[in-house]
């Protein structure tokens, strides 16, 4: 079995090295540093550390400041509170004004587990996708985690990290160079494509193995910017395997597997379907049982597969 991290770890200790390395950046919390992580970049450095407290706004207000002024702002919370709560003043005072600023979010999704309803950040990435000029990035496990921190860290732009509260199997190798805007091919194959972000990357992987078995040969994408989109991925898989699966802990509006239609319905049209949250919102329970309840597993990606196969020419 892959080794398993925290991708809120990895993001929190990768701060600390980036602070070592440039003394611009500064890092904003909102009363849950020990949760985001954060929590070592104060210990760390505490003149560069600003604990904002329940107030999340003041904060993406304050981090927009902060980017006025040359200096390079993480500003870390919760998911749902990162996007929802802020939309107004992430819209109006980082994204109008293309400050740059760098939202990373922690404790997204289904599994956040009994936290329930209120925490599962659903929507993020649909709100966060609407804003013109942010950069959206979704990593798959620590070791694309701590890659992505420092791409964006460098990227001129506003960004957003999605990241989830437990631990992934690294399913990234060594070899594994992020490049933003860039989809990275997991396996090779011809009958169609799973396209994956986040938490469903390992499981999808887990699918095309399992297909495999059954001699349904499944390319493999992990699409971790969902903007800017790799088109050209998109459509080659969308040309070269005639059909295409997307998989996300998202709701099936907004995210990724919208982004995707997008694309192919311009470009290169070919059956999809869609494994995500269907149109609720999530509940309390244990992580594994709210994924597999909601439909994100691995047999559920399968499944998919199977019927998208079925509508291809």
């Amino acid at each position: 079995m892959p080794e398993e991290v925290a991708p809120r770890e990895v993001f929190g200790k990768t701060l600390v090295d980036l602070g070592k390395e440039n003394p611009d950046i500064v890092v904003l919390d909102a009363d849950l540093a020990s949760s985001t992580m954060t929590v070592y970049f104060k210990q760390a450095f505490p003149e560069r550390f600003f604990e904002i407290g329940i107030a999340e706004a003041n904060m993406m207000g304050i981090a927009a400041g902060l980017a006025a002024n040359g200096k390079i702002p993480f500003a870390s919370t919760f998911a749902v509170f990162a996007t929802s709560r802020c939309f107004d003043q992430i819209r109006v005072s980082i994204a109008l004004s293309k400050f740059n600023v760098k939202i990373v979010s922690t404790h997204s999704g289904l599994s956040v587990g009994e936290d329930g309803a209120s925490h599962q950040a659903l929507e993020d990435l649909a709100l966060i996708c609407s804003l013109p000029g942010f950069t959206v990035i979704v990593p798959a496990d620590g070791t694309e985690t701590a890659q992505v921190i420092r791409a964006v860290a460098a990227h001129p732009t506003p960004c957003y990290v999605r990241l989830i509260r437990g631990k992934v199997p690294q399913v990234m190798d060594n070899g594994y160079k992020f490049e933003i805007g860039k989809a990275a091919l997991m396996r090779q194959g011809k009958d169609a494509t799973i396209m994956a972000i986040g938490t469903m990357m390992a499981p999808a992987l887990e699918a095309a193995d399992a297909l495999a078995k059954e001699n349904i040969n499944c390319r493999v994408l992990n699409m971790s910017t969902l903007k800017p989109i790799d088109e050209t991925a998109i459509v080659q898989a969308a040309a070269e395997t005639g059909a295409i699966v997307t998989a996300e802990e998202h709701q099936e509006h907004g995210g990724l597997g919208s982004i995707v239609a997008r694309t192919i319905a311009k470009h290169h049209p070919v059956p999809m379907e869609f494994v995500a949250v269907k149109d609720k919102f999530g509940m309390s329970g244990k992580p594994a049982e709210l994924l597999a309840k909601y439909g994100l597993t691995a047999q559920d990606i399968a499944t998919a597969v199977k019927e998208v196969i079925k509508r291809k020419r």
